[in-house]
């Protein structure tokens, strides 16, 4: 209810300023947490991570887990799966520049774009003539917005391997290119 002579912004106001405020995990105003043993666990775990050392902080993200105040439980899971992946990341190790490829295209695929790249471009190391890592690239550059690396990287893939020619005009990855003329250009040149 609001005071004669007065707005429900200003009643608003007036409330909130007669409350505590405390520090939260940011050092912004909301609830203490800087006090809270698990929220302490969670700096040291948090810092370890920061750190690379990954199996000490996966151990004690997961032992902080069930104790997780609500306001950092879904930030613990995702250092949890961070850790996850870049222990898992570490000991990759492929036979073939085919299997650093398919592993390269399963991170694309769940989204993991920057290790799709790291792993693309290490495909180049083992054979510097893959065509279809050239491509993958091209298709990574067009998903995330980056069209002079798409076209560069579609054209070299050509330029090894026409046939990709023939696969980029029905790829739907490229979705992003099709209203670029100089992608036209690339795959429907004219011939003289």
């Amino acid at each position: 209810m609001t005071v004669p002579g007065t707005s429900m912004m200003e009643d608003a106001r007036s409330a909130a300023a007669g409350r505590k405020k405390t520090t939260t995990i940011a050092g912004k105003p909301g609830n203490s947490l800087s006090s809270n043993p698990a929220f302490q666990q969670y700096q040291a775990a948090v810092q370890l991570l920061q750190q690379g050392k990954y199996d000490k902080a996966l151990a004690a993200l997961e032992k902080l887990l069930p104790s997780a105040p609500p306001e950092i439980l879904e930030r613990t899971r995702m250092y949890i799966a961070t850790c996850k992946r870049q222990m898992d990341q570490s000991n990759l190790a492929f036979q073939t520049p085919e299997e650093r490829y398919d592993y390269a295209i399963s991170q694309l695929n769940q989204g993991y774009f920057e290790e799709a790249r790291e792993q693309l471009n290490g495909v180049f190391s083992d054979d510097p003539r893959a065509d279809y890592a050239y491509y993958g690239l091209a298709v990574l550059d067009s998903i995330t917005g980056r069209p002079q690396e798409c076209l560069d990287n579609l054209a070299r893939a050509i330029e090894l391997n026409p046939k990709n020619r023939l696969q980029a005009r029905s790829d739907n990855d490229f979705q992003s290119m099709v209203d670029d003329p100089r992608f036209t250009e690339l795959l429907y040149p004219e011939v003289p």
